[in-house]
């Protein structure tokens, strides 16, 4: 399939070339990539990460110091939207949000997040898509505990950090694997994701389900 065969070429290059950036930035790059990608700056760390996984594979980086400055850098950059908002308020947030790709939908929808699940959503929201890099405005916000804010953070953090550097790690020590499979990884990823999706999918509809009846359960009348 010379089709599939161009594309994994384009792809691996790709991949290399960020491998080549993040070797020639070092470990202040990936803190200070990391402490962008925390704040509002839209620098994915599945960008910068797995690079310096790749690189600790290639026995250029050390695996632990490259998540150690992926941590710390979260943390700076978390702090970063902690103190804004806190200075700012939640009025100008929304106003000017927008201005720096926070969009009124997504602030609100890490707001409810956070509201939700309490403090420790500090560190639940740094694994999750879209969440992670807000999740600080709502706890600046309301005014979290800096000991816990800090400590919440650096968990979240590490586990990601790790989680994409050991990714890094893994193609560096499979590539050629990889690349004689590239097919079937692809079609395997799809797979997957279709199947996150619709796990997810499920859990939200049920979800929607029940709280109509959890609602009803006492026909309007008090109990």
């Amino acid at each position: 399939m010379p089709a599939m065969h161009d594309f994994m070429t384009w792809v691996m290059d790709a991949f290399h070339q960020l491998v080549a950036a993040i070797d020639a930035l070092g470990y202040p790059g990936i803190l200070i990539l990391m402490a962008m990608e925390s704040s509002v700056l839209p620098v994915p760390s599945e960008l910068v990460m797995p690079p310096a996984g790749y690189l600790a594979h290639q026995g250029q980086m050390s695996a632990t110091l490259a998540i150690l400055c992926g941590t710390v850098g979260s943390l700076i950059g978390a702090y970063a939207n902690y103190f804004v908002s806190r200075w700012l308020g939640r009025p100008l947030v929304l106003k000017y949000g927008k201005y720096v790709l926070i969009s009124e939908k997504k602030f609100i929808r890490a707001e409810a997040f956070f509201l939700k699940h309490g403090e420790v959503a500090t560190f639940i929201g740094r694994l999750l898509p879209v969440i992670r890099h807000l999740i600080s405005i709502p706890a600046g916000l309301a005014g979290m505990n800096h000991l816990r804010f800090s400590l919440y953070t650096l968990l979240g953090a590490a586990i990601w950090c790790t989680v994409l550097t050991c990714f890094g790690y893994f193609i560096g020590a499979e590539q050629e694997v990889i690349k004689a499979h590239f097919s079937k990884v692809i079609i395997g990823a799809a797979v997957f994701c279709a199947a996150v999706l619709a796990v997810y999918v499920w859990w939200l509809r049920r979800r929607r389900c029940a709280g109509p009846a959890a609602d009803g359960s006492t026909d309007g009348k008090p109990a």
